[in-house]
């Protein structure tokens, strides 16, 4: 766990520990790191999830599939960031989505519980682990609720112009590069690669969008 530690102090959750408490902390809240590989799942849609999942490196998507197999990936989510956390802390702790990894994935497994409530010890860390959580928890929010603007659209070009914009406001620039591929962005879209790559062939034509690969430019 040593070799983690500087790189785990500059992530949003461990915000405001100091480094002499990471080793002691990660050793109190029973913290392991596990590595999956690209396409390996890691939680199953109906798993119990009692643990947190923090991302070291690679990248986890979360994803929903129908009972015919089709699948919708609702966020793509790197390193520093967390997965498991809204099922972990609820009642009804099963999952209904399931989590896997889109690529090569190193993943450092905390138990929620532990996290969020202070041990016998009443270790000095527990109350800024506590607010961290709320804070990221609050943003994952956010990121979906953003997730649910995109789709709710009615048309593809609707829902690409949506997604593009988003892009645009957060990155602060027309020229923006999507973090998706084209199937990624076709599952976040909630589309088929061939239509989408039809739509936006289309929008370039017409003078809307220019693109090269990830890539885009809102004209």
């Amino acid at each position: 766990m040593q070799k983690y530690v500087k790189q785990l102090l500059d992530y949003p959750l461990f915000f405001g520990v100091k480094e002499k408490d990471m080793i002691p902390m990660l050793n109190c809240l029973g913290g392991k790191v596990r590595k999956f590989k690209k396409g390996e799942y890691i939680f199953f849609e109906q798993d119990d999830v009692r643990q947190i999942g923090i991302i070291i490196s690679g990248s986890v998507d979360m994803v929903k599939e129908d009972i015919w197999g089709n699948k919708t990936m609702l966020v793509r989510m790197k390193k520093e960031e967390l997965f498991g956390e809204t099922f972990s802390c609820g009642v009804e702790q099963s999952s209904v989505v399931s989590f896997y990894a889109s690529s090569n994935t190193e993943v450092l497994f905390l138990p929620f519980d532990r996290v969020m409530h202070s041990c016998s010890m009443t270790c000095v860390f527990h109350h800024r682990l506590i607010e961290n959580m709320v804070a990221i928890i609050a943003r994952k929010n956010k990121q979906l609720m953003e997730k649910v603007e995109v789709i709710s659209k009615k048309s593809l070009r609707e829902k690409i112009m949506s997604y593009l914009s988003q892009q645009a406001q957060k990155q602060g620039t027309k020229y923006i590069e999507i973090p998706l591929g084209r199937v990624e962005m076709a599952d976040f879209l909630c589309t088929d690669r061939s239509a989408l790559t039809r739509e936006l062939n289309t929008m370039r034509d017409e003078g809307i969008i220019d693109f090269d690969k990830n890539m885009f430019q809102i004209l």
